[in-house]
C-alpha cells in the first residue's frame, strides 16, 4: 500500500513538472517592434485614455531604446500619463526624474509646468474643503507647491509658451492661500480665540495684499479687536477697511452674503495636452 501511494505521488510530481515544461511563457507581443511602432502604439493608447497600457508601452520603449529623442519623449509621456491617470505621486516622481536627467532639454519648461498642474489639480479639492469642511482640517500644502512650481517656470523660462497660463494660475493660487488664512481666522473667531483670529487675518493682509480676501480679513480684524476691547486698534482698522472697501458687503448689519464666491473653478485646462516631439 505504501509503495502504491509513493508511486502515485511520484507520478503526480512528474506530470506537474512535465506540464510546467510544455506550457509556453507569456508571449511579449512587442518583441521585435521598432521604436516608431512602440511610440505610435503608446500614443494611441494614451489618446484612448488607456493610461496603464500607455505607460507600459512607453516604459518598454525606454527600456529597449534607451538613447535618443524617443526615449526622452517617452519619459515625458510617462509623466503626463500618470498625471491624466490621477496618480499624483508617480507623476511627480516622473517629472522630477526628467528634470534631473535632462535639465537642458528644449521641452523641459513643459515639465515644470506639468509639475504645477499636478499640484494644481490636487488643490482643487481644497475649495470643497474650504466651503464645506472645518477650515483647520487641511494644510493647503499642494496649493503652495503648485504656486512654487509655476513660479519656477516663470522665473526660469519667462518666454515659455506656458508662462502666461502659469501667471494666471499663480494669481488664482494666491487668492486661494489668502482665502484659506481668512477661513482659519473665522474659525478662531467663532470659537472665541480672538487674538488667534487677528493673527491669521493679519497674516493674510501682510502676505497677500492684492487678494480679494483682504476685504474679509480686515473685517475679521475689526470684529476681533472689538471682542478684545482694543477700541483704538478696532477704530484704526475700521478706517483702513472703509477707505479701501467703501461699498463692502461686510458693512451691512448682517455682514452681507455674496451672490457667489470671489473665485471660480478653472474652466479650461490649457495644460491638458502633452508636448509633441
Amino acid at each position: 500500500m505504501q509503495k502504491k501511494l509513493s508511486l502515485v505521488v511520484a507520478t503526480s510530481v512528474l506530470i506537474g513538472l512535465s506540464a510546467c515544461g510544455v506550457l509556453p511563457d507569456k508571449v511579449d507581443e512587442t518583441k521585435g517592434w521598432s521604436v516608431t511602432k512602440l511610440y505610435s502604439e503608446a500614443k494611441e493608447e494614451l489618446a484612448s485614455q488607456h493610461y496603464e497600457r500607455a505607460i507600459q508601452l512607453f516604459e518598454k520603449l525606454e527600456s529597449n531604446y534607451p538613447f535618443g529623442t524617443y526615449a526622452q519623449q517617452a519619459q515625458m509621456e510617462i509623466a503626463y500619463a500618470y498625471y491624466k491617470a490621477n496618480d499624483q505621486a508617480q507623476a511627480l516622481a516622473a517629472v522630477e526624474r526628467f528634470i534631473k536627467l535632462h535639465p537642458n532639454h528644449p521641452n523641459v519648461d513643459y515639465m515644470y509646468y506639468l509639475r504645477g498642474l499636478i499640484n494644481f489639480n490636487d488643490q482643487i479639492s481644497f475649495f470643497n474643503f474650504v466651503y464645506q469642511q472645518d477650515a483647520t482640517e487641511r494644510d493647503p500644502k499642494a496649493t503652495r507647491e503648485a504656486f512654487n512650481a509655476f513660479k519656477q517656470l516663470v522665473d526660469k523660462f519667462p518666454a515659455s509658451q506656458y508662462a502666461p497660463d502659469s501667471i494666471e494660475r499663480m494669481s488664482y493660487l494666491i487668492n486661494a492661500m489668502a482665502q484659506y488664512e481668512v477661513h482659519v481666522a473665522n474659525y478662531y473667531f467663532r470659537r472665541g480665540a480672538y487674538l488667534a483670529a487677528v493673527n491669521r487675518a493679519q497674516s493674510a493682509v501682510a502676505e497677500y495684499r492684492d487678494s480679494p480676501a483682504i476685504e474679509e480679513a480686515l473685517f475679521v480684524m475689526v470684529r476681533s479687536y472689538d471682542k478684545l476691547g482694543l477700541t483704538d486698534l478696532r477704530d484704526d482698522t475700521r478706517r483702513v477697511f472703509v477707505k479701501n472697501f467703501p461699498n463692502s458687503r461686510f458693512l451691512n448689519a448682517d455682514g452681507g452674503k455674496p451672490a457667489r464666491p470671489w473665485w471660480k473653478l478653472w474652466q479650461a485646462d490649457s495644460g491638458s495636452q502633452s508636448p509633441q516631439s
